[in-house]
């Protein structure tokens, strides 16, 4: 038998979730199983899968050990905090950070063999500073609460605990916090200031879309709002503000109106 103490970190979401969290091992039908069968109880009594935790709250599993093993997740945590490189950090508090992503850089790995990318790189600066113990958390991971592409350089809000990804998360989905995006172009945009309407359609197996006035099957609306705001030797500055935010939208918009990036 093992059993859980719910922290800060780990109370506001529902049981089955912190369970898979916290126990990765356990596959999710035989957990929905050991639940139903009371196997796993929450204060001593009888559960349910929906059931939100709160702080202090227990969770007792009598289940087999070898769920229980230690994941090398939390090594790998160790691992790379040792090798990651210094974040640039335009702003921190004891909640969130705000990471300034260079070019070239993921915010999050493509792969098993990406570690340096930049949510490691916070994760790794919270080890160091002593903010953030992986040996201790049952369920939370520092995250992102936003994401920009690889190649382009720009701000990311990262969360420190689990409330404050809530709300920023909260914050991003209700457009009260919002992105504007600089780029430039090689030719002058039609207008000043427009409003772009389109349709977007992705090619999966690629990664490559296709713009068009007119929808299709599998096509997405597309809304891009943009400002020239400067233009020198050839260039022009624009801002961009995505009411939409769909795969390659800013520069496959902009190039199907003669702008590419």
């Amino acid at each position: 038998m093992k059993s859980f103490v719910i922290e800060k970190n780990d109370c506001g979401q529902r049981l089955d979730k912190f369970i898979q969290k916290a126990v990765p091992k356990l596959p999710k039908s035989l957990m929905y199983k050991h639940i139903r069968k009371k196997n796993i109880k929450l204060n001593g009594k009888r559960c349910e899968a929906h059931m939100m935790l709160n702080l202090g709250d227990e969770i007792q599993m009598y289940i087999p050990d070898e769920f229980f093993s230690d994941s090398n997740v939390r090594e790998e945590f160790n691992i790379y905090a040792s090798k990651a490189k210094k974040l640039d950090i335009l702003y921190e508090d004891e909640n969130i950070a705000l990471l300034n992503k260079p070019p070239e850089l993921a915010c999050h790995s493509g792969n098993k063999k990406e570690n340096d990318t930049l949510v490691n790189r916070f994760i790794a600066h919270l080890i160091a500073s002593g903010e953030y113990n992986p040996k201790v958390e049952h369920s939370f991971v520092p995250a992102l609460c936003n994401r920009i592409d690889k190649n382009t350089c720009g701000i990311v809000i990262g969360a420190k605990n689990a409330m404050a990804l809530r709300e920023m998360n909260s914050a991003v989905k209700a457009g009260s916090v919002t992105k504007e995006y600089l780029c430039v172009t090689a030719h002058k945009p039609p207008k000043k200031h427009d409003i772009l309407y389109a349709y977007l359609n992705k090619d999966n197996k690629t990664n490559k879309v296709c713009v068009s006035e007119k929808q299709s099957e599998g096509a997405k609306q597309i809304v891009t709002e943009y400002t020239l705001c400067d233009e020198n030797a050839g260039l022009y500055l624009i801002k961009v503000h995505l009411h939409t935010g769909r795969t390659h939208q800013i520069r496959a918009h902009m190039a199907y109106i003669g702008c590419s990036l």
